[in-house]
């Protein structure tokens, strides 16, 4: 079989299996049942106020609940974020000139030990 017969045949198959696809929900198209309701139509302002006032509404009290606070203790909001101290959780109090330095070479002291 000949390359151009094998891309053909693959082809014909594609188009097919697509013609398929698109057939197949033809009969969701249907009409709405009678016996079902008739729903009355939505107004665009309760869609507007449920879609985006209620989000938005959510949005503004979420960020005030985060900012308030620290308004409140007098911090500054500042862009590039403010000067802090270095912190060291856990660490000595004085920092890195409390921690010991090597004794020797085989000493574990002193921070990073990594070799080559």
């Amino acid at each position: 079989m000949t390359k151009l017969a094998y891309l053909l045949r693959r082809t014909s198959l594609a188009l097919l299996v697509a013609g398929l696809v698109l057939a197949v929900p033809g009969p969701a198209n249907a009409d709405v049942p009678e016996f079902w309701s008739d729903p009355k139509p939505v107004d665009p302002w309760h869609v507007v106020l449920v879609l985006i006032g209620i989000p938005l509404a959510l949005f503004v009290v979420i960020t005030l609940l985060v900012v308030i606070p620290g308004v409140v203790k007098g911090e500054r909001f500042t862009p590039g974020g403010q000067a802090t101290a270095d912190q060291w959780f856990g660490g000595p109090r004085q920092g890195t000139a409390e921690l010991p330095a090597p004794d020797n070479e085989e000493s574990k002291a002193g921070g990073a030990s990594g070799r080559w």
